[in-house]
């Protein structure tokens, strides 16, 4: 039950996805999905918590982390959504709680509302919300030679800690290991890549009017100082999902798995058991 399993499945797609399995015979299922720039790393502190109460998967979504980085794959977040089903599927899993982080919480509706009788629940940890499709003048941007490399140049010169100190509320949590592990994915250019084509396919977050039909149970926790997606984004979603519950952590941004991984698992462990 303590030992991970990391495992490659080939989706339909064609791509190589990687994930995590803690294998744990009887519980119930949860499927950790990670946001942007990100990868199962950013579960690192929730894992061991839940790991002893949950079957328990992380998957590395494409282009991130160790799953491949396709040059012809459509990252929309329908297509990453149903990469979690599939994955679901390839598990032999019949009923599963998904667990999304930033732009992962977005997926896990996608998710969600293609499969509601495959995902009971779904728990949402600063979820992105409401943002539109890609300007068609970004969307065209991505087109230039080698933008991205402009792109990533950009970012390694703003510098890993400035990039951390933006998510995280308490800088006191920031050690070396966090430090190299969000530092790792800005080294591939192949990931890169990968943006630019989400940037390009996109299709923007679920509607309210979307939302309102759901019927799935959602959890959002929020760091009340989240700099990234504000409350006010979870107070909406909250609005319009009708059977969600919200709880806002003080002095939380909006690296929440990593900025108070007790609270958060507690909660998770409450609402999936209930």
């Amino acid at each position: 039950m303590d030992i991970v399993q990391p495992a490659y499945m080939k989706s339909t797609f064609g791509l190589d996805i990687y994930y995590e399995h803690y294998p744990n015979e009887g519980k119930k299922t949860l499927i950790l999905i990670h946001g942007l720039f990100s990868s199962t790393f950013s579960y690192r502190k929730l894992i061991p918590l839940l790991k002893q109460d949950f079957n328990l998967i992380a998957i590395d979504l494409p282009p991130f982390g160790q799953s491949e980085k396709s040059n012809t794959f459509i990252y929309s977040y329908r297509n990453m959504g149903k990469i979690i089903i599939e994955l679901a599927g390839y598990l032999q899993i019949q009923h599963a709680i998904l667990v999304g982080h930033s732009m992962g919480g977005q997926i896990a509706l996608y998710a969600a509302t293609e499969r509601p009788d495959l995902f009971e629940k779904a728990v949402l940890l600063c979820s992105s919300g409401y943002l539109n499709k890609s300007k068609r003048s970004l969307v065209y941007s991505t087109y230039i030679p080698y933008f991205y490399l402009y792109l990533k140049r950009k970012l390694l010169k703003q510098g890993i800690m400035k990039n951390l100190t933006a998510v995280v509320h308490d800088h006191s949590i920031i050690d070396q290991e966090m430090v190299d592990g969000y530092l790792k994915p800005f080294s591939d250019d192949q990931i890169f890549r990968g943006i630019f084509r989400l940037i390009r396919h996109r299709e923007g977050d679920l509607t309210s009017d979307v939302l309102k039909k759901m019927e799935t149970p959602v959890l959002l926790i929020w760091g009340e100082e989240d700099r990234i997606v504000p409350i006010q984004i979870g107070e909406r979603l909250h609005k319009d999902l009708p059977n969600s519950t919200l709880h806002a952590l003080k002095k939380t941004g909006h690296l929440i798995p990593e900025e108070n991984p007790v609270f958060v698992s507690d909660q998770i462990g409450h609402f999936s058991l209930s």
